[in-house]
């Protein structure tokens, strides 16, 4: 099975793909789709353009996004939910399934903080699939809303907890407690 991981934005939109066919999440790919339209209406139809294209060429069968989160710029956040409605109204006309998860929840699941940044978020990432640079922002928050849909469908809180050493694996799960 192909998730797609979305973080949305009116400049870029990142993407994410991992297949969740095995008991640990593969990397497919991941990026960001550059908006460089000047009307609104224009880099919406970039964003739905951009992940028609992922979608087109990937076959996720299920994708998530973050959900909306209050802003102090009303604006940014307008813009943001825009973009955000796009994406999930592409990945409806594709007949995909779509998962929605609090920001605070995926840097919980991805990183053992809710509070986390995104530097963590990114080394967790490149960690967890084993990538061998860390990935851009956008592509990395993306990947990150992915791996919160899998492990949640997995019924895991959080990830595993990192190696201690290459020789031993922790098998434990730390849990949350909200």
């Amino acid at each position: 099975m192909i998730l797609l991981g979305i973080d949305p934005g009116s400049r870029r939109t990142g993407f994410g793909v991992i297949d969740i066919s095995s008991r640990s999440p593969r990397y497919v790919a991941s990026g960001c789709i550059k908006i460089d339209a000047s009307t609104l209406a224009q880099k919406l139809a970039q964003v739905y353009a951009g992940v028609a294209e992922v979608i087109a060429q990937h076959a996720p069968n299920e994708m998530a996004i973050e959900q909306v989160f209050l802003s102090k710029n009303a604006d940014s956040a307008l813009k943001l939910g825009q973009a955000r409605g796009t994406a999930i109204v592409c990945a409806a006309n594709h007949g995909l399934d779509v998962h929605e998860y609090a920001a605070r929840r995926i840097k919980q699941v991805v990183t053992g903080n809710g509070g986390a940044d995104k530097t963590q978020v990114q080394h967790m990432v490149q960690s967890t699939l084993k990538l061998s640079g860390l990935p851009q922002e956008d592509a990395a928050d993306a990947l990150a809303i992915a791996l919160t849909h899998f492990f949640s469908c997995r019924g895991a809180v959080t990830m595993p907890a990192p190696a201690r050493s290459t020789k031993q694996r922790s098998s434990s799960w730390r849990h949350y407690r909200p």
